[in-house]
């Protein structure tokens, strides 16, 4: 079984910075990759970020690209989103998620955590 733990959301004020965390428990998977997700209230859940574990190819959605990037420390089993130059339009709930491929589809994914929630304020 696995368990994913999120932290480090919060109210930053419009082109500041957050750094969540996802500490992952449990392997269901040889290979696997994680990836964070958000989802604005009304709106679906998007992909914003993925990195296969082993290898640390990493994909970032064009919405972020250049701002956020995600990285993990393997000794740590922690995954890392960090966020500069937020905009309000980044403010939802930012979820870890776990699969055995690195997509951007959240029902690929199998394991998710219970989410953080980032407020950028203009």
């Amino acid at each position: 079984q696995v368990q994913l733990v999120e932290s480090g959301g919060g109210l930053v004020q419009t082109g500041g910075s957050l750094r969540l965390s996802c500490i992952v428990s449990g392997r269901a998977f040889s290979t696997y990759a994680m990836a964070w997700f958000r989802q604005a209230p009304g709106k679906e859940r998007d992909f914003v970020a993925g990195i296969r574990w082993r290898s640390g190819l990493a994909n970032i959605a064009d919405a972020v690209k250049g701002r956020f990037t995600i990285s993990r420390d393997n000794a740590k089993n922690t995954v890392y989103l960090q966020m500069n130059s937020l905009k309000p339009e980044d403010t939802a709930v930012y979820y870890c998620a776990y699969g055995s491929n690195l997509v951007v589809v959240p029902s690929a994914y199998d394991y998710w955590g219970q989410g953080t929630q980032v407020t950028v304020s203009s």
